[in-house]
C-alpha cells in the first residue's frame, strides 16, 4: 500500500496551486469549481470504463457518498460567497478552523478520539495561521454575513472529512470520487445557472486553465488526499491541510509575483510546526504500543 503521508503531501501541493489559478484567470470562482469538478470527472471516466475500476456500492453507501459531493461543492459555493460579503483573508482564516470542527466531530462520533498533541498542534498551527495572515485581520473582524459563510465553509469542510472517512473505509477510492465528482458537477452546475455565473464562450488559455484545475487540483489533489483519508485519520489530514497556506503562498510569489513577508515566513514555520507537534505525538505512541 502506498504511504499515505507521501500522498497527502503530494495532495496539499496539488490543491494549492487552485487559488492561484482562479486568481490568475479572469473567471468567476463558482465557475471555476464547476469545471473542476467537471473536468477531473472527465478524465477520471476513461480510466473507470475501460480499466473496469467500478464498484458499485451497497444501497447504505448511496446518501452518504451523494451527501459528500453535495457537502464538496456547498463548501466552496460558501467560501466563494463568503469573500463577497467579506474578503479573502478573513474568510481563509475562518475556513481554516476546519481542524477545530473536525477533532469536535470526532469527539462526539468516532471512536479515535483526538488527545491532547492534536488541539495543542491545532492551537499552534492556528495561530500561525494568524500570523501568516495578520494580526489585524483578526482583530477586525466583524459578526456580518460573510463572517457567518466563512464559518460554514469550515464545518462544512470539517462535514466532508468525516463522513468522506466512514466511507472510504468501505469503498474503493475510484468509484468514491467517480460518484461524489458527479454529484458536484451536477450541483455545481446547477448554481452557475442560478446565481447566472458564465459556463461557456471562454478564451483557449482560459479552457487550459480549466483542464488544469480538473486533472491536478481535483483529480490527483483529491485522489491521493483520499487515499491519506482511507490510511490515517480525518483528524491528522485536516490539520495537515493548514499548510495549503504556505504552498500556495509560495506559488503565488513564483507565478503571479506576489510577495511574501518576513511576518508570511513566520507564519507559516508555526503552522508547520503545530502540524509537526501532532504527528510527532502521533509516531512515539505509536513506538510503545509496538
Amino acid at each position: 500500500m502506498s504511504n499515505p503521508r507521501i500522498n497527502l503531501i503530494i495532495g496539499i501541493i496539488s490543491i494549492s496551486i487552485f487559488p492561484v489559478l482562479v486568481k490568475w484567470a479572469p473567471v468567476s470562482g463558482i465557475t471555476s469549481a464547476f469545471y473542476r469538478m467537471f473536468l477531473g470527472l472527465l478524465f477520471l471516466l476513461p480510466y473507470v470504463v475501460f480499466r473496469k475500476k467500478f464498484t458499485v456500492p451497497s444501497a447504505t453507501l448511496w446518501l452518504p457518498i451523494g451527501l459528500c459531493g453535495i457537502i464538496f461543492a456547498t463548501d466552496i459555493a460558501v467560501w466563494n460567497l463568503s469573500i463577497q460579503y467579506s474578503n479573502a483573508t478573513q474568510a481563509t482564516l475562518l475556513t481554516n478552523l476546519s481542524p477545530v470542527w473536525v477533532g469536535v466531530g470526532t469527539f462526539l462520533f468516532l471512536p479515535d478520539k483526538p488527545g491532547s498533541r492534536f488541539w495543542l498542534g491545532t492551537l499552534v498551527a492556528l495561530f500561525g495561521m494568524v500570523i501568516l495572515i495578520g494580526i489585524e485581520t483578526f482583530t477586525s473582524m466583524r459578526l456580518d454575513l460573510g463572517f457567518a459563510l466563512a464559518v460554514l465553509s469550515g464545518i462544512l469542510y470539517a462535514s466532508y472529512m468525516l463522513i468522506s472517512k466512514t466511507v472510504l473505509n468501505r469503498i474503493d477510492i475510484v468509484s468514491f470520487m467517480t460518484i461524489s465528482m458527479a454529484v458536484s458537477s451536477i450541483y455545481l452546475f446547477a448554481i452557475c445557472l442560478i446565481f447566472d455565473q458564465p459556463v461557456w464562450h471562454f478564451k483557449p488559455v482560459i479552457w487550459g486553465v480549466f483542464a488544469v484545475q480538473g486533472l491536478i487540483c481535483q483529480l490527483l489533489g483529491w485522489l491521493t488526499i483520499s487515499s491519506a483519508v482511507k490510511q490515517m485519520d480525518a483528524k491528522s489530514v485536516s490539520l495537515s491541510l493548514l499548510s495549503q497556506a504556505v504552498v500556495t503562498g509560495f506559488f503565488a510569489w513564483i507565478f503571479i509575483g506576489e510577495k511574501i513577508t518576513l511576518q508570511m515566513i513566520v507564519g507559516g514555520v508555526i503552522i508547520l510546526l503545530g502540524i509537526a507537534i501532532t504527528y510527532t505525538g502521533r509516531t512515539k505512541t505509536a513506538r510503545k504500543n509496538s
